[in-house]
Parts: structure tokens; sequence; C-alpha cells
């Protein structure tokens, strides 16, 4: 099975470099959407063996990540994992969504950190409860974390979703997409790596956009 990891990276050089060599090691294809960078996350990631898409300017997460899933898609992908350049994720779980994916053949396979929400930061963990009941209410049926980044996105699943967002709403879209094109969702335990770093996510202006974006798609036709 042809797996990719796409990492989406905006200044990870702390990380990026270990991240990438250990992914390669274990085989994967390893895609790295660069977001403007302005540190050394490109030539390390580019020593270790990733592919390299390249922004010159900052362009938000979810363009790169939609850029990645095409990237992957136009070289023979079965499967794509999507992971946070960070150190968040931890790479010794990548297993479990692909035991997973070929235990049910499910198109996207959400990784899920609430099942110990302890160990996330308070704003974030109050940010995902919200939005993942939304998302709940929207999909009829419970999710219990809409906003995670490491996830498994099928072939089938990329072929068939319509992604337009830019931003960190790209984690909401993808599920909404998964509904109106039948696409079948499930999910496993994973652990998240929090070090006292800062993140680039605002809960304001972010929790903005995931609002604009359920109200446009309750009131998007159905196709």
């Amino acid at each position: 099975m042809n797996i990719f990891v796409v990492i989406p990276t905006y200044n990870e050089a702390k990380n990026i470099a270990y991240i990438v060599r250990d992914l390669v090691s274990k085989g994967f294809r390893v895609v790295v959407v660069d977001d403007g960078s302005v540190d050394s996350t490109i030539i390390d990631a580019n020593k270790y063996g990733a592919e390299l898409v390249v922004h010159s300017r900052n362009v938000g997460k979810g363009r790169c990540i939609r850029e990645g899933l095409e990237y992957s898609l136009d070289n023979g992908c079965d499967a794509v994992i999507t992971m946070d350049g960070d150190g968040q994720h931890d790479i010794r779980e990548l297993n479990k969504f692909i035991e997973e994916y070929k235990k049910t053949g499910s198109d996207i396979i959400l990784g899920n950190r609430m099942h110990k929400p302890k160990k996330m930061p308070f704003v974030r963990r109050s940010t995902n409860v919200f939005m993942s009941f939304v998302i709940s209410l929207m999909l009829g049926r419970k999710i219990e974390d809409s906003q995670c980044g490491y996830r498994l996105i099928s072939k089938k699943a990329i072929e068939k979703m319509s992604l337009k967002t830019t931003k960190y709403e790209i984690e909401s879209e993808m599920l909404i997409e998964a509904k109106r094109h039948g696409l079948s969702l499930s999910s496993v335990d994973i652990n998240s790596i929090y070090q006292g770093e800062s993140s680039q996510i605002n809960p304001f202006f972010d929790t903005l956009r995931f609002v604009r974006l359920m109200i446009y798609e309750a009131f998007r036709r159905k196709p």
C-alpha cells in the first residue's frame, strides 16, 4: 500500500528533521508543504528526504493540506496521513491508522485525543468540544475530536471531496464533505504531546471562521 504522509509546516525547524527522518526510514513518502517559513524548515526537510511544495508567503494550513493531498493523488497514493510538523503527533501511533484502514476500509480515519482530554490545554480543549458538538449535529453522529489534524484520508476520499477553505477550518470542511459524498468515518485513540509551545491557532478568529463555514454549509444546497 502506497501511503503518503503530508505535513504542512511553518517555521518548524525545531522538529521537522527528526519527523521526516523517522518517517522516511519507515518507508513512507513524506510531502512537506511549507507555508512561507523563514527558518531552516525547508533545508532540514529536504536533507532527510522529504518531497517539497514551497510557498514564498503564508497562505494558510488549509491550502497547504489541499495541495499536499493533490500532490499525493497525482503521484499514485493509496491513502494519505496528515500530521503536524511541531512534534505534537506521535509517529509511533501512525500504524494505528493503517491497521484501522486495513480492518475497516474507512475513507477518513480521525485521531481522537479526547479520550485523555486533560493533556490538552484548556482553551484548545474547550474550543474542540464546541466545534465537535456542532459538527456532530451536522453529521448526525458523534464525533469525539473533529479538529485533530492527525488523520488518514483514502484515495477515494481525496478524489470525491471538493475542499476550498484555506485556514484551520479545513478539518471541519473535510468531515462535512465526507457526509455530502457518503464517505465512511472511523477513529483511533491517540495521544498528543504538549510541551508548552505556542499554538498558531487563534481561538477567536479561527472559531469565527468555523462558525462562518457552518452557516454557509447549513444553507448550501445538497448535490
